[in-house]
This record gives C-alpha cells, sequence and structure tokens, in this order.
C-alpha cells in the first residue's frame, strides 16, 4: 500500500467525558438516587477523579476534594475509584470499534482514535460511520463526543474541547504544563489560532522545544500516525447482516464460507496462511475471537474449518449469539509462501501432511504454548545446547550430534537446572569420583569415563569469572548413571572445586 500524506488521510476521535461514572451505573444497574462522585487518595486528601452528570451539572468537577465538594453539594455521594475498571471498559470498546476500522488505538483515559481511511464507504459516508457509533454508543448506555481531522492529535484536540476549528481551541489542547499554560495566556496567546500567526524559533525559545512540536501535529504540518491495538493483517475479508445471525450454526457457515473467500485471494498470491482469526461482532458491542494456527501453510477451508469447530468445543465459555452478531471477519495476519511438493510415488505410512495434520488438532485442542519440541543451540555449555520451542516456530537449522552406532549417549535426557551439589570423594588434582553423596544418599562408583573438560565462554574467561568444567560420567553399585562434574581446575582456578550432579542417563 501506498503511503499518504497525512492531509489525505481522516481521523475520528471518540472522547467519553464520564467514561467511570457510567461503568458504575453499568455495573450496578441501576442510577443513585443523588448525584455522585469517584474518588482517590492524592497525597493523603481524597478527590473526586470524576462524577456524573448531575454533579457536573451542578459545579462540581473532578480535582475537587471531597470535603469542598461536598460543601457545596451536601447530597453528593462517594464512591471508590476504580482505574483498572476504567481501562478494561475502554479496551472493551475499542475492541468493538473494530467493525469500522483495523486500525483503531486508546487514548487513555478517555479517548480513543480509529484511522478511517477508506473505510467510509461501508456507511456511505463519514456521517453514516459516526452515526453509527454514536447509536450503538448510545444503547451501552455511554455518552460520547466524537470529532474527524486530518491528524490523531487534532481529531482528539477537537473532541475533547469541542468545536469545528482547530484554530479556535484553547492553548490547553497542546496539553503542556500548566505554568506554560499560564504563562502563555499572560502574553496574549489563548488560542491555537494565535500560536499559529507566530514564528516557531521563538516560541521554542521561551515556552521549550516540546511546544512548536506538539503545535505542528495540531496542525497537521507533521506526518504522524496512530499505532493500533491490532497489525492490520494480510488477508481479511468479512459478511455484514442485515439482520444479526441467532444461531451458531449459521454462523460457523458465515465462517466456512469466509475460508472459501479467503483461498481465492491466497491462491492468487502463491501462499498460505498460518494463524487465522475469526471474530465475531455480536448486536450489543461483545466481540468473540477465536484463534487457530497451523505448522505449515495452508488455504483448505475443510482443514481450518475443522480446526476452528474443535477450538469452539474447547472453549470454557461457550459462544452466546445474545441478540445476534451483525458482523463475522475472518483476518490471516500470517502467511508464508506455499511451495509445491512432489508427491511419492508409493503412499507412505505417515506423510508430513497427516503429521501437520495431527499437530495442527493437538495444538487447536490444548494450546499452542503445550505442543513443544527441542531444538539445538549453537552452545558449547550443555545447558545451553538445547532449548524448547514451540512446535510451530521455525529455527534456524542446527544439527544434532551423531553417535556411532552402539555408542552410549554423551548426554543425559534428564537434566538439572541449576544442577544439584553433591559431597564428592576423589583424588586430588583431577580423579574420577570414588563415591558421591547426594540426596542423603551415598553412591559407591564402579566405573567412570572422563574427563570431558570444557572452558566456559571466552569472554568470562577474559574477566576471570568463568571456571573449567570437568564431566565423569559416572556408575553406582547398583547399574544407575550419573553425570557429574567439577566446577574449576584444582589449585589453578579453585583451591577446592566444588563438585555437582548435571544429570541422569536412562
Amino acid at each position: 500500500m501506498t503511503e499518504e500524506r497525512s492531509g489525505t488521510r481522516r481521523y475520528l476521535a471518540v472522547f467519553l467525558p464520564l467514561l467511570a461514572a457510567e461503568r458504575l451505573l453499568r455495573a450496578r444497574g441501576a442510577s443513585p438516587e443523588t448525584p455522585f462522585a469517584l474518588t482517590e487518595k492524592v497525597r493523603g486528601s481524597i478527590r473526586l477523579a470524576a462524577v456524573d452528570s448531575r454533579a457536573c451539572a451542578a459545579g462540581i468537577a473532578p480535582g475537587l476534594t471531597l470535603a469542598d465538594a461536598r460543601a457545596r453539594l451536601p447530597e453528593l455521594a462517594a464512591f471508590e475509584h476504580d482505574a483498572a475498571a476504567d481501562a478494561a471498559l475502554l479496551d472493551w470498546l475499542a475492541d468493538a470499534c473494530d467493525r469500522y476500522s483495523p486500525m483503531v488505538a486508546t487514548h487513555p483515559p478517555q479517548g480513543i482514535v480509529i484511522d478511517i481511511t477508506g473505510c467510509a464507504h461501508k456507511f456511505r459516508e463519514e456521517a453514516g460511520l459516526v452515526a453509527d457509533l454514536q447509536r450503538r454508543l448510545i444503547r451501552q448506555g455511554i455518552s460520547a463526543i466524537t470529532a474527524l481531522a486530518h491528524t490523531p492529535d487534532a481529531a482528539v484536540a477537537l473532541a475533547t474541547f469541542g468545536g469545528d476549528n482547530i484554530h479556535d481551541l484553547p492553548v490547553t489542547a497542546l496539553r503542556l504544563d500548566a505554568d506554560i499554560h499560564l504563562a502563555l495566556c499572560r502574553a496574549g496567546l489563548k488560542t491555537i489560532g494565535h500560536l499559529a500567526a507566530r514564528p516557531r524559533e521563538p516560541l521554542a525559545a521561551r515556552f521549550g522545544a516540546a511546544m512548536p512540536v506538539l503545535l505542528s501535529r495540531l496542525l497537521g504540518d507533521e506526518e504522524v500516525r496512530i499505532t493500533p491495538r491490532r497489525h492490520s493483517p494480510d488477508v481479511q475479508v468479512e459478511k455484514h447482516f442485515t439482520e444479526p445471525v441467532l444461531h451458531i450454526d449459521a454462523a460457523l457457515g458465515t465462517i466456512d464460507w469466509l475460508l472459501c473467500k479467503a483461498e481465492a485471494v491466497l491462491f492468487k498470491r502463491g501462499c498460505g496462511g498460518r494463524r487465522f482469526e475469526a471474530a465475531l461482532f455480536r448486536s450489543d458491542g461483545h466481540v468473540a475471537r477465536l484463534t487457530v494456527e497451523t505448522v505449515q501453510p495452508t488455504r483448505d477451508p475443510k482443514v481450518i474449518a475443522r480446526l476452528f469447530r474443535e477450538r469452539i468445543d474447547t472453549l470454557s465459555d461457550p459462544l452466546d449469539p445474545g441478540f445476534g452478531y451483525d458482523l463475522i471477519r475472518l483476518a490471516i495476519p500470517l502467511t508464508e509462501p506455499m511451495i509445491p511438493h512432489q508427491l511419492p510415488l508409493e503412499e507412505s505410512t505417515a506423510t508430513d501432511a497427516q503429521l501437520a495434520a495431527l499437530i495442527n488438532r493437538l495444538t487447536t485442542r490444548l494450546g499452542h504454548n503445550r505442543i513443544r519440541r527441542f531444538a539445538a543451540g549453537d552452545s558449547h555449555i550443555p545447558e545451553q545446547a538445547a532449548f524448547e520451542l514451540q512446535l510451530a516456530v521455525q529455527s534456524p537449522p542446527v544439527s544434532w550430534p551423531v553417535l556411532e552406532t552402539g555408542e552410549p549417549p554423551l548426554r543425559p535426557l534428564h537434566m538439572f537446572d541449576p544442577p544439584q551439589r553433591i559431597e564428592v570423594m576423589a583424588a586430588v588434582p583431577d580423579g574420577s569420583p570414588l563415591w558421591f553423596k547426594w540426596r542423603r544418599l551415598y553412591h559407591d562408583v564402579i566405573r567412570a569415563e572422563g574427563p570431558e573438560r570444557i572452558a566456559a565462554e571466552w569472554w568470562k574467561r577474559r574477566s576471570g569469572k568463568g571456571l573449567t568444567r570437568d564431566y565423569y560420567r559416572v556408575e553406582d553399585k547398583r547399574g544407575r548413571r550419573f553425570w557429574l562434574f567439577r566446577h574449576g581446575l584444582y589449585g589453578v582456578e579453585k583451591s577446592m572445586p566444588d563438585w555437582y550432579l548435571h544429570g541422569l542417563f536412562a
């Protein structure tokens, strides 16, 4: 997609002036009989963090102490403010705004910014999009002030302070320190228009370097973009409904239809998807999201549809259509090229496709973090020579060491992290263990192989902090095999080296 100038982009800002109070009303299910405020403790005093519409109409504003507010309005009720709950509601509303554009960002504590560039045609015009958003917020009992502009900062300022012209806004729209706002007003610069007519260099010299930057962002002189909560997917298809879908089977049928549409797009691009996300937008604002991942890129609708159904079966909270889904969207945020493979002449008992299908089903049912694999690490330190990865994560190929046929393994399957301290009797300076004590039990060593000397990383050796390890594979009288090491060279790196048990052989 080609870059567009900031003047050609359109941003919709949503300011929620009574978010905290209306959240409390939603939680309580009914409004208190008297005006109320939400309070928080600030430097030992209880101050108002938010007020409802009735308290606001009576002249009560956030920032007052509770005592001053009740002196003006004795019947004022007070509740404790929950900032985390406000943030959760703001995120929930931002999720619901994904129906208008994939480029949605929150502007805490009371704002949402949406990049609606190229999205208004779904509602015929921008006014239709704004009207639909306002109607849905009213249905949720949320008051909102909206504004459109060519930059996100200008849209937020217009929605927060009101008005249609950015030049008419007060200088407080710059969101600088209160001292700077006071100094600007005393200098006769009370509006953004007054500042726009002044040279930027004297403003920066007198009021700080941030002043011209913020002013340029408000006026659209500087290219500014929002940071969306979700990145735009590689492929996205959706279906709107004039009448909400009330049955899960119908919603799943729509997902199947969207998968067929996405298959055609992926086929033209010569690629397949690795991650598929279905979003079901309910008419009351709730959004149900389902995600499935595959080990290999695929575009087969039947395979992906089966994974979505298995994902639904594993949900702890089943899908509830409620008043119905009026929008269902399928996004593919991760795609990879699909390379054609030559089919074998003889059908094998377990093909790569069958193995990938099994892994996909296990990952969908158990979670993508549960199915893991070992990967070789490019390190000579034993505990760093292998590590766990998610099975779907691609890693650079590193070859594992290959043993001769019949040779015992050089490394145990079970390794302790960290290695366990043990008591050892061994000849000095570098003799093999004769016996050792581990977990209060003595083990007499009858066979020992070693030492296998492993030096520390070069940067640790140069700093004098790394110690050499001498590893021994030992076997006790009961046939149990252990992997021990002496930490430090006797008399050179350490006067009395410590011994550790690092692993157990099967």
